[in-house]
């Protein structure tokens, strides 16, 4: 393992901060206590995981075993963009893991839910904490995650990628 990001690589993030190589890696303590502390997702969801950094602060979720590092394309799911201010789930991991979530979820209405899915920011009240959410609408009697919204000032900001946007 080298001391740097090499982006067309996977390295599995160090267990703890003792065992970090690369300066500003995060951790797999301080993943497992970033989505218990924003979204109340328990470290044992996580337990059959390990979880990868490719190139500067894209981390994957990898259910398996593999040795580290390695040169692939890809390696699981993304998860987590961790470079900048605010850490950012990904679509793919908050529709995975999302259902274990028991703060800063929102449920939307289903107008609010298809223009969330369209890509439409829109204005809501919403008296929980600002920043990356984790939008919900009821299907069936369960709330189940549509992905990933950033609330600032009393707008929602739809997070769903272009090419994962629909018309419903």
């Amino acid at each position: 393992m080298t001391d740097e990001n090499v982006g067309e690589r996977f390295d599995r993030l160090p267990a703890t901060e003792d065992e970090r190589v690369v300066e500003e890696r995060p951790t797999r303590q301080e993943v497992l206590d970033w989505f218990a502390e924003r979204f109340g997702i328990e470290p044992p969801v996580f337990e059959a995981y390990s979880f990868w950094e490719r190139g500067s602060g894209k981390i994957w979720a990898f259910r398996g075993e593999v040795e580290s590092p390695v040169e692939i394309q890809a390696l699981g799911m993304t998860a987590l963009r961790t470079r900048g201010e605010h850490w950012k789930p990904t679509l793919e991991a908050v529709q995975r893991f999302g259902t274990h979530a028991t703060t800063n979820c929102l449920e939307l209405t289903e107008d609010q839910a298809r223009r969330f899915l369209a890509g439409e920011d829109q204005e809501l009240d919403w008296d929980g904490d600002w920043g990356y959410l984790i939008v919900t609408r009821e299907i069936a009697g369960e709330q189940e995650p549509l992905g990933v919204g950033l609330y600032t000032y009393g707008e929602l900001a739809s997070m769903v990628p272009k090419g994962r946007q629909r018309e419903l």
